[in-house]
């Protein structure tokens, strides 16, 4: 892959969609492992159990769907307050082809699966059974989870934090990682909408 300028690649994205899908799931393996040991909580019972019904299903579909609506505000809110980023746009990032929208669409699907179970899941339970604090766990694992985005810039690091503890703050009230999910997965979908292909 050949770059133009710092950080823009001129070929395909597929092998990066790849890595990230592969390195998702390797986190969800890791805890998938540790959810094995003795006395650990299995994966199942982190993301809040098994939907006994059509009506849980539709359910957290209705919670998702009203979620999304309000951390979209949210988003938009803290983006006018912060103001432009002067990070480089991470528009590299974007599919390009049909190829690589599917790509992009299998790993939006990891990353709403994979990332709420690493940080609303994982991460903000173990900080809650070490500090008996919801709101510190919230709280540590929102920025930990805004951090990992520092490629976007310290402006949207703000932003994806927020986001995060909004995610956190909805596991906390649902006891379950299905309406965060579902709309952390549906959110990275939407991100492919507004390309445009060559």
């Amino acid at each position: 892959m050949v770059s133009t300028r710092l950080g823009e690649p001129t070929g395909g994205n597929a092998a990066l969609y790849l890595a990230i899908i592969a390195s998702e799931w390797g986190l969800w393996f890791y805890i998938w492992l540790g959810g094995r040991c003795n006395g650990a909580v299995p994966v199942r019972d982190l993301i809040g159990g098994r939907w006994s019904n059509v009506k849980s299903v539709l359910l957290d579909i209705a919670v998702a769907a009203g979620f999304w609506l309000v951390w979209s505000a949210v988003a938009i809110a803290v983006a006018s307050l912060t103001g432009p980023s002067q990070a480089e746009p991470a528009s590299f990032l974007n599919p390009k082809g049909p190829f690589e929208v599917v790509l992009w669409v299998i790993m939006s699907m990891t990353a709403g699966f994979c990332e709420e179970l690493v940080y609303r899941g994982y991460l903000q339970k173990q900080i809650l059974a070490l500090s008996g604090s919801p709101t510190l766990a919230i709280t540590v694992q929102a920025i930990i989870f805004g951090a990992g985005h520092w490629y976007q810039g310290s402006k949207k690091v703000i932003i994806i934090a927020i986001l995060g503890a909004l995610f956190g703050l909805l596991a906390n009230l649902r006891k379950s990682l299905r309406p965060g999910m579902l709309s952390h997965a549906w959110e990275d979908v939407l991100n492919v909408i507004p390309i445009h292909f060559p």
